[in-house]
């Protein structure tokens, strides 16, 4: 990735590890990262996807910049029909939802927003993913992995529950947490300089 005093400063607007492993993974280190404090409760009757894509704005204007950096969000959701499943307080919550999900189809989308001075561009992606029917085995050994802690819907499909997991189409990386094509694209409009032209 070009280094040049020129460049925008990037600042990850998320505490998320995957995030951070899934830029690397295209070349990208953010110069800081700076998780957003935001309330992340749905709004009453608030439907997945518009929850999503509020909250991946939310997250990029509570980030402070300066007028010059680019400021990366990105919010995933996981739904179950018109349900909302965050990220469980607990095991036994994380059981509820894998139960809920055990044998079905469900979408996870993401969000992405990236914000530059007082201009924002969005995207968001949708993918379907089907779990498994669980045994009580792979439920029970799940839940005991501690993976399904700070990941909406309890599961975390680049990890153990990968194994969960037999059909997903759309947005691998999107279903991780950040889409890296539809990411790439957004930082690219707001100018950051993410392909070399000196090789």
């Amino acid at each position: 990735m070009p280094t040049s005093a020129a460049a925008p400063k990037l600042i990850l607007g998320s505490g998320s590890p995957r995030r951070r492993e899934l830029l690397a993974q295209i070349g990208i280190v953010a110069d800081d990262v700076c998780p957003p404090d935001i309330d992340e409760t749905p709004r009453k009757t608030e439907l997945p996807r518009p929850y999503c894509i509020r909250m991946a704005q939310e997250k990029a204007l509570a980030v402070t910049a300066g007028a010059d950096d680019i400021v990366l969000s990105a919010d995933t959701t996981v739904a179950l029909g018109r349900r909302i499943l965050g990220k469980p307080v607990d095991a036994g919550e994380a059981a509820q939802f894998l139960l809920a999900l055990s044998g079905r189809r469900h979408r996870v989308i993401t969000a992405v927003a990236v914000r530059r001075g007082g201009q924002i561009w969005q995207r968001d992606v949708l993918s379907h993913v089907k779990m498994k029917r669980l045994s009580d085995v792979e439920l029970n050994g799940y839940l005991a992995t501690g993976d399904w802690q700070g990941k909406a819907g309890g599961y975390g499909i680049q990890g153990p529950a990968g194994a969960l997991i037999p059909w997903l189409s759309g947005s691998f990386t999107g279903v991780v947490g950040l889409p890296l094509a539809e990411t790439a694209t957004l930082l690219q409009a707001a100018g950051y300089p993410f392909w070399r032209q000196d090789i």
